[in-house]
């Protein structure tokens, strides 16, 4: 995880040699291993690139990096697969030295269409005055933009700053493609022209009409000196991930499941479906390939081969390097089940499971490891999730009892909820700005933040997860149809419109959620990594029929998800296999927690920054 900004500036009045406080603030939390700042000028044009590197893989490379032509690259992003990287190198110095190498547009684009990972970059073409940036094909990675002084300025960043709203509000680069601008051109016309580089399947004919209609959605949020075309030569990226199979079953699907869609959910009940060959087989096909997704996912960092004087850490001593959004849900049990197959047997694995105190004003226990938390039952023992991650932990010490699970309990006041989503979180969740996204963004940066208290035989004590690594099972629901919104949509318009659906949630996720949880999550100079969202992953949920994927008529706890659930039983698990699925707003109980009355899609208005007045006082409260 990195944070990368590079600010560009068409008038001398407007040129600068520091990015203001804030924003310089915000990038060096994602990034607390190193940071840069460099300044490139031309003769009407100035661009100051900012670089601050979470270091997790091979030789810290400060970034930005520059070559002897000029070129300057900023990346944020992990290369698991496409591009070869071997385990001591750097990803950065890579990806940059193909990119030096390269003087045509096809190129580049076929660099960014083999990386499997997660991406976001920043690159200054020195030789011909151009800027590229862009997210990956599902924008796993932020990337903002601002524009501003009537298209004397913009700014591009990986996170924003506080704003009051109008011209100067933040935005998310849309994950349609690749970005670029001719800056001398739009140094000497007063227009930014954005050429767009689109993602296509290399399948797909007759798309202008597609990508017409997207540069349209780009352009409508956009001040009217920017403008989005399509690029000149008419060249794309090749899409990460095949068509989703849209095919419809011979049969009713209520003919495959007559036997046990009346009947309580049990793991009998799913233990049916791997009586069927080609269901088992399908079944232990994902496992293996979402077993490699996790092993990337975990391997891929650095880890500490000091030993102590002695030569002998003892496994209690030792720090966990990865953690785990965990609710005790099927998603975060699954990817913990397979995280256990892949880390060291003697590296803890911090399982991070939040809860909000919907009365309480006690602050969580501070990290003096001296002190004591109280150990009498709390409000927060009976939140869902706190229920359910607790069950969940049970089963874990169950496949793995040699396993040291951290169970990390984060227990959060309405004090300090209404404190830090003041002064830290409100600006990691814009410029999104519903009910949903604070709840979700405020719950996950608690969560990920890592701070609160473990059961010991000793009694509760005080505990700082330590790793910069956060699984998390984002886009399970989204392919599996999770939600209650495909079933209500299989009910009332059959399979082809869940197959639409689905099909629609991956297209939106990047601006739906994964911006705003980078942002968040890398608040802490941690980075998130998304086993679901891995490429052979969704490719191969992609190629199965959506039958073998989810069967809504059957009841909640089974229908949903169902190869997940399957894959869980043969993994070993048992209760948890049949949890229906729970959002995290309400598993944590921070939903309604301030409001009752109001709904997830509302405008919130604790996200909005009211006055300059205010700014000003959180500014000092933050430092």
């Amino acid at each position: 995880m990195c944070g990368i900004c590079c600010s560009v500036s068409f008038s001398v009045e407007h040129f600068k040699k520091d990015l203001e406080d804030d924003l310089l603030y915000n990038l060096k939390r994602r990034g607390p291993d190193s940071g840069k700042q460099l300044l490139k000028s031309a003769v009407n044009y100035q661009c100051l690139f900012s670089g601050h590197v979470l270091h997790l893989r091979g030789v810290l490379t400060t970034q930005p990096v520059e070559d002897e032509r000029g070129n300057v690259f900023l990346w944020n992003g992990e290369v698991f697969g496409g591009v070869k990287i071997e385990t001591e190198e750097n990803d950065t110095q890579i990806m940059f030295k193909y990119l030096s190498s390269y003087n045509s547009e096809a190129d580049i684009l076929s660099l960014f269409s083999e990386v499997q990972g997660p991406w976001s970059f920043i690159y200054y073409q020195a030789s011909s005055h151009y800027l590229w940036f862009g997210r990956d094909f599902f924008g796993r990675r932020s990337l903002l933009w601002q524009f501003s002084n009537l298209g004397k300025s913009f700014c591009i960043s990986s996170v924003g700053t506080q704003t009051s709203g109008g011209t100067k509000q933040w935005q998310e680069v849309p994950a349609a493609g690749i970005f670029r601008i001719d800056l001398k051109s739009a140094a000497s016309s007063s227009c930014v022209i954005l050429n767009l580089y689109p993602w296509k399947h290399i399948s797909e004919e007759n798309v202008m009409e597609e990508h017409v209609h997207v540069r349209t959605q780009i352009s409508a949020d956009l001040p009217t000196f920017v403008s989005v075309v399509m690029n000149e030569a008419k060249l794309y990226l090749a899409k990460p991930v095949i068509p989703l199979n849209t095919t419809s079953p011979q049969a009713p699907l209520e003919t495959h499941c007559r036997k046990i869609s009346s009947a309580p959910p049990t793991k009998e009940t799913l233990q049916v479906f791997l009586t069927d060959g080609h269901m088992k087989r399908v079944v232990h096909q994902f496992i293996e390939v979402l077993s490699v997704a996790v092993r990337r996912r975990v391997l891929y960092l650095l880890r500490d081969k000091t030993l102590p004087p002695d030569g002998v850490l003892k496994t209690c001593d030792r720090k966990a390097n990865v953690a785990i959004l965990f609710s005790g849900g099927i998603d975060s049990m699954v990817i913990a089940t397979l995280a256990d197959r892949h880390i060291p047997l003697d590296e803890p694995i911090d399982l991070l499971n939040v809860a909000f105190m919907v009365k309480g004003k006690t602050m969580p226990p501070r990290l003096d490891h001296r002190e004591t938390p109280s150990e009498e039952p709390s409000e927060n023992d009976s939140a869902p999730d706190r229920i359910t991650g607790r069950a969940g932990l049970k089963e874990l010490r169950t496949v793995n009892p040699s396993r040291v699970w951290n169970f990390v309990e984060i227990n959060v006041s309405m004090e300090e909820l209404q404190k830090l989503r003041r002064t830290q979180i409100r600006h990691l969740v814009q410029p999104l700005d519903t009910v949903l996204d604070d709840s979700i963004g405020c719950a996950v940066w608690f969560a990920s933040r890592g701070t609160g208290c473990l059961a010991t035989p000793d009694g509760a004590k005080s505990y700082q997860s330590s790793a910069k690594v956060i699984l998390t099972g984002i886009g399970a629901d989204e392919q599996l149809a999770g939600y209650s919104r495909h079933r209500v949509r299989f009910q009332r318009l059959g399979l082809e419109a869940l197959n639409e659906e689905i099909a629609m949630e991956l297209g939106r996720i990047s601006s739906r959620n994964l911006g705003r949880d980078d942002r968040v999550i890398g608040d802490h100079g941690k980075e998130t990594r998304f086993p679901f969202l891995d490429e052979n992953v969704v490719c191969f949920l992609n190629s199965l029929p959506i039958w073998e994927k989810a069967n809504l008529t059957l009841p909640r706890g089974i229908g949903e998800k169902l190869i997940l659930r399957l894959a869980a039983v043969e993994l070993g698990l048992t209760a948890s296999a049949l949890l229906p699925k729970r959002a995290m707003q309400f598993g944590s109980r921070i939903a309604k927690m301030e409001n009752s009355k109001e709904k997830a899609s509302d405008k919130c208005g604790r996200l909005q920054v009211i006055s300059l007045e205010n700014l000003s006082f959180e500014k000092e409260t933050k430092s």
